[in-house]
């Protein structure tokens, strides 16, 4: 698999030296820290949408336009504690996950603002620090459906999607975001490989006419100690789905606490001929924690530091319950570390349905 084959942006360029250099930051949790925030349904609604007739309460993505000041404000305190790249708030900002709330016409606008925002962000922080560098990932969400499960387990082979309705949802996503300023795209959470693919060959598409081009990041979920992601994938049969994309970088991000996680981020390390990412929950969700989660920064710090110690890691940050405190104390054990090394993998056909094939 080629590593030189797309002429990225100057500041896709940057991302993916800085990658080979050391170990890169990302951010925290963007929901759980909203929460924090104790957000009331006006707050969703604003002036805008005072009269829209569903109830807006939850739609974290609405707030980029109606509370642009408290997503800015997390995006500063995440870069504050050392994230070089930042997420966009647009974890739902999909026509398809919009329409739960009547707000699908709304996607494109709520990526570009979003980007913008973000972006903002990062400008402030490199100007209060001239030494800093800062980037911008336009967050791809996995939507609110899934293509290869049937929600009516009477009906196996009933889908509440398509493909091509996926993908043109995230062809709108891709411009918004593209249009907003991100420097990175990131699809992410991905507990349907398929629903992956179709974000990746919008992706594709959207750049088919032009001569620079974002990285692309991709981060799946394993869902339970199963060892597989929702659609039934094992790590590595969902690494053979996705490499023809050629990532920057492929990772595993929430469901599970770091701990947890560790067994197939090691074997994501082994396998994959790209940069490997984690950022995983602040643990297993725990109603009795006033955060929701049981780790405090020093315990997800510490459970990732055994992971660059063996060097293991390429991009290092956080999921669910995970606030700019925990990056502080993530950045500040894992940035004396190494960066993970890309091994050479021999070439293979590598087939995948739910367990991987691979033909050498």
């Amino acid at each position: 698999m080629s590593k030189s084959v797309f002429n990225y942006t100057p500041a896709g360029k940057r991302i993916a030296e800085l990658l080979s250099e050391r170990i890169v930051f990302i951010d925290g949790a963007m929901g759980t820290t909203i929460q924090r925030y104790k957000l009331e349904e006006a707050d969703f609604r604003g002036e805008r949408f005072a009269d829209l007739e569903k109830d807006p309460k939850g739609n974290n993505d609405l707030l980029t336009i109606t509370r642009p000041d408290i997503i800015r404000d997390i995006h500063l305190a995440f870069y504050r504690a050392g994230s070089d790249i930042v997420e966009t708030n647009t974890f739902s900002a999909t026509s398809i996950a919009q329409a739960d709330y009547g707000l699908e016409a709304l996607a494109y606008e709520l990526n570009v603002e979003s980007a913008k925002l973000a972006r903002s962000a990062a400008e402030e922080v490199m100007k209060e620090d001239p030494g800093r560098e800062c980037f911008v990932a336009g967050a791809f969400g996995p939507t609110n459906r899934t293509a290869s499960l049937s929600p009516d387990v009477n009906r196996p082979e009933y889908r509440n999607v398509t493909f091509m309705e996926l993908k043109d949802a995230y062809l709108e996503q891709a411009r918004g975001l593209f249009d907003g300023g991100a420097d990175v795209f990131l699809i992410e959470t991905i507990f349907d490989t398929l629903n992956a693919k179709a974000a990746i060959f919008a992706v594709e598409e959207f750049f088919e006419d032009k001569t620079e081009r974002l990285p692309v990041m991709i981060s799946g979920t394993i869902t339970d100690q199963s060892g597989r992601t929702l659609s039934g994938q094992t790590t590595e049969a969902f690494w053979n789905s996705v490499r023809h994309a050629n990532p920057l970088c492929v990772g595993m991000n929430c469901a599970l606490g770091a701990d947890l996680m560790r067994p197939y981020i090691e074997e994501l390390s082994r396998i994959a001929e790209c940069n490997v990412s984690c950022y995983p929950n602040a643990g297993l969700p725990d109603p009795l924690s006033p955060t929701g989660y049981p780790e405090g920064p020093a315990d997800t710090a510490g459970h990732l530091e055994s992971f660059a110690k063996d060097g293991l890691l390429n991009m290092v940050g956080g999921c669910c319950g995970t606030t700019p405190d925990h990056i502080a104390e993530i950045q500040n054990v894992l940035s004396q570390y190494p960066k993970r090394e890309i091994p050479e993998i021999e070439p293979a056909l590598r087939l995948s349905g739910l367990e991987p094939l691979n033909i050498s």
